[in-house]
């Protein structure tokens, strides 16, 4: 990883809760990352490249910087009103030029209280906020910024998605230039299909690259194929709201694999693993379509149940069957116990949902029974 990532802007971020639309706009990236692999234009890679700034930060202007020979080029703008394209300005005097220098990204919400800002240069803009991330592998050669025409706090979410938007575009200007070179150069065969087949391994890489990026930030767990925790709040959450619209019950199941620990311990974690597969399987089978499914830690599972019974007797007594069939399989040598907790939503229909999971854990252990 980049050493800017250590850097203070970025502590933290992994134990932050990533919002619906911070996903949404992940999402959005994975179009934008597949338009940008598409094209052989630079132009057209930033212009795309701006144009997601903006819809997804929705800025009043987004800014492509270049180092040129010492200076920041300001290759092009998508903004409210012109600002600097086409210029070439001294590092000193512009805040991407402290960006690159420092290789640093940087949030000012306020243009004119913030020490690295040279006002001379800002003044006869809109401008009042902005946020600010480099274009670089080892050393910066570029800059992307976005700005505010009022006084705007830009969120760690959005700094970060102003990065794997640089990145995008870095990943690919290397091939895009040298695509265009191809095409100058274009004589001998030969030659020619070996330096297509050498551009094409470097572009699938960088692909390769981008999309294990988006695989970490992923909503699914690696293990079963469920929902990890992010997955399950996100869309348990949408579920949440239609069933309220639709007057539907819900109820959320708190499951536990008893001494789960000391299976790993005792067991090794082969056994460990198809443990939580089995348990996996198991709830897949006895839950519903309806109902939403995750797995929010190494033996927790946690089920957001539609249409039951507030208790979800028939559900836990499935489970329990379900049980006693995977404990007379032998298929484990030793026995599997579920501890199971239920919370109902309409009682306490005001809580976060992260909430209504703790009570579900806590109405299991005064339960005091195992599956």
């Amino acid at each position: 990883m980049n050493e800017k990532y250590d850097s203070p802007l970025y502590c933290n971020i992994s134990n932050n809760n990533v919002t619906t639309h911070y996903y949404q706009s992940l999402e959005h990236l994975l179009i934008v990352s597949q338009d940008i692999s598409q094209t052989r234009s630079l132009e057209e890679i930033i212009q795309i490249a701006l144009n997601a700034a903006r819809k997804i930060t929705n800025c009043d202007g987004a800014t492509f910087v270049l180092l040129d020979h010492g200076l920041c080029y300001y290759a092009d703008e998508n903004s409210i009103a012109p600002l600097w394209k086409g210029q070439r300005v001294p590092l000193n005097l512009c805040i991407s030029g402290w960006v690159m220098l420092n290789n640093q990204p940087v949030i000012i919400s306020d243009i004119y209280s913030d020490k690295r800002i040279n006002y001379n240069f800002y003044k006869h803009t809109f401008i009042k906020s902005m946020a600010m991330v480099s274009l670089s592998y080892q050393k910066p050669t570029g800059a992307v910024g976005i700005y505010w025409q009022n006084q705007h706090q830009s969120s760690l979410e959005t700094v970060k998605l102003l990065q794997v938007i640089a990145d995008i575009v870095m990943a690919n200007m290397d091939n895009c230039l040298r695509y265009s070179q191809l095409e100058r150069q274009l004589q001998d065969r030969t030659t020619a299909l070996e330096e297509a087949n050498f551009f094409l391994e470097k572009e699938m890489q960088n692909r390769k690259l981008l999309e294990a990026k988006i695989r970490i930030l992923s909503l699914t767990d690696e293990l079963t194929g469920m929902h990890n925790r992010h997955g399950f709040l996100l869309l348990a959450e949408q579920q949440i709201r239609l069933a309220q619209r639709s007057g539907t019950n819900l109820s959320i199941l708190f499951v536990e694999i008893e001494e789960f620990k000391n299976i790993y311990k005792l067991w090794g974690k082969d056994f460990g693993d198809d443990t939580i597969l089995a348990i996996a399987r198991l709830l897949k089978r006895t839950c519903r379509n309806s109902d939403t499914i995750g797995r929010i830690e190494e033996g927790e599972f946690v089920v957001l149940a539609q249409g039951c019974d507030p208790d979800c007797l028939i559900m836990k007594q499935r489970l329990r069957e379900s049980v006693d069939e995977l404990n007379a399989s032998k298929e484990f040598p030793f026995p599997v116990i579920l501890n199971i907790g239920v919370q109902d939503y309409e009682s306490k229909p005001h809580l976060p949902l992260d909430d209504l999971i703790t009570l579900a854990q806590i109405n299991m252990y005064q339960s005091g029974t195992g599956s």
